[in-house]
């Protein structure tokens, strides 16, 4: 995570990053890319987390949703198979509601 805070800051940064804890890593910076503060970095961390925490519903959303083949056979199929469907996506979206919402 060190590295795609580092990225979010300066997506054009070129940097090595030995180890995963921010506060004892080596971060080694290259081609000139301008070094940024452990303190600004770890913000960073804490932002980039809060976005993926926020994102979990839409993550288990996608892991329930029916596959795109079936939605395709349901419309083909019409009738009670696309009845079934849009049955399961409800129940989906009401198990995993939107964040805020």
């Amino acid at each position: 995570m060190i590295v795609e805070a580092i990225l979010k800051i300066n997506p054009n940064a070129k940097v090595v990053v030995r180890g995963s804890d921010i506060n004892t890593c080596e971060i080694e910076w290259l081609e000139g890319t301008t070094p940024i503060s452990k303190a600004d970095i770890e913000a960073k961390m804490v932002e980039v987390q809060a976005e993926y925490d926020a994102e979990e519903w839409k993550r288990n959303r996608q892991a329930e949703y029916p596959s795109h083949e079936d939605c395709i056979h349901a419309l083909l199929d019409g009738g009670d198979t696309l009845t079934e469907l849009q049955s399961k996506r409800t129940a989906t979206k009401n198990k995993y509601p939107k964040s805020g919402a």
